[in-house]
């Protein structure tokens, strides 16, 4: 994470939303705020945040596949 937790308070980032790409949103809520919300505003800033939450998803997604994989191989070699 590349923003601290006094930081993210201090830009009322709700709880839910504190995970690996919170250092997007205090930006991109920022040019919310300022153009009314509009949907065609702020695009580059939603696209930015939207692929950190995939791209971190997808690393999640490998971890887990990589801990199945090895919690197999072990089960393997004990001959259960």
């Amino acid at each position: 994470m590349h923003i601290s937790q006094l930081e993210l308070q201090k830009e009322r980032i709700p709880l839910a939303f504190r995970d690996y790409c919170s250092h997007l949103l205090p930006e991109l809520n920022k040019c919310r705020r300022d153009n009314w919300y509009l949907p065609w505003h702020c695009e580059m800033e939603r696209v930015t945040w939207t692929k950190c939450q995939y791209d971190d998803y997808q690393r999640r997604m490998r971890v887990l596949e990589k801990r199945k994989r090895l919690q197999e191989q072990a089960l393997a070699e004990q001959g259960i």
